[in-house]
């Protein structure tokens, strides 16, 4: 249209309106747009896949090792995107661990008195019990030195091998030792219980205190004895996830799956009892 014999206002209505359609047009798309996320955009960090990914360790009592191998290869294959590594041993040398600041997200302790050493110190959060267990006499498989019960572990002429009293175990024995009236003579001290069973699987003593998963987990290797003052020296098992994790939300996950039907599961079979 030739503008030149338009009269003056129309031309100025019609230039308005060549300004103010795309004003228009781009309020009309923005208002379309808004609370719709563009398609390939991530989601905004939420709960959504908090359970899985990543890797945790896991500090574990040594009695713990057989139990919590199973349940880690078990959490793995729900969570496939995570990696579970564990340190087993001493609760209380992997609790001095804690407090002098080893990288760790999970603490799991063969007795609540561990586990308060490192929660009073505010380095983990608010444990859960999730277990429990019992000693036993341990003996070689076949019992061939005779052992009868706690009374053979007065005899200096018997082998005999200890939890060190400072650890979980070793704190058990005292109580035990103490209700039944008898003075043991131990010729080792070990510092957890694996290494305490171990002078027996390789008759290196002729009795020893373990726990029963221990000589569940032994199998044919050992024997072992219940005796009725064990039951005054239950051992109560702790887990918290620790303060300085670097991935808190796996560990509570991970922990959740120990306090589970699964988990509990796994520990029943392998002969922990409910805490």
């Amino acid at each position: 249209m030739n503008t030149a014999h338009m009269p003056k206002a129309d031309k100025a209505d019609k230039a308005l309106l060549l300004v103010g359609l795309p004003l228009v047009l781009g309020l009309l798309l923005s208002a379309c747009g808004s609370g719709a996320q563009p398609q390939g955009t991530a989601p905004s960090p939420g709960r959504e896949g908090s359970s899985s990914g990543g890797a945790i360790t896991v500090l574990a009592a040594a009695s713990l090792t057989e139990a919590f191998n199973q349940i880690g290869k078990d959490f793995e294959a729900k969570n496939p995107d995570s990696t579970v590594t564990f340190s087993f041993g001493s609760s209380a040398t992997l609790a001095t661990q804690v407090l002098q600041g080893a990288p760790a997200d999970v603490f799991a302790a063969a007795s609540p008195a561990t586990m308060k050493t490192v929660s009073a110190a505010g380095a983990a959060n608010t444990p859960a019990d999730f277990a429990s267990n019992t000693l036993q006499i341990a003996v070689p498989k076949g019992n061939p030195h005779k052992i009868t019960g706690l009374k053979d572990f007065v005899d200096e002429s018997a082998r005999i091998a200890l939890c060190a009293p400072q650890v979980p175990c070793g704190a058990a024995a005292v109580q035990v030792f103490a209700e039944a009236k008898v003075d043991p003579k131990p010729d080792t001290l070990e510092q957890d219980v694996k290494a305490t069973l171990q002078k027996v699987t390789s008759d290196e003593v002729d009795a020893a205190l373990v726990y029963k998963t221990d000589v569940i987990a032994a199998g044919n290797q050992v024997d072992g004895m219940e005796f009725p003052e064990a039951l005054k020296a239950i051992n109560v098992y702790p887990i918290a996830t620790l303060q300085e994790s670097k991935n808190p939300s796996l560990a509570q996950a991970f922990v959740d799956y120990v306090l589970s039907p699964e988990g509990q599961s796994v520990l029943a079979k392998a002969g922990f009892a409910q805490p």
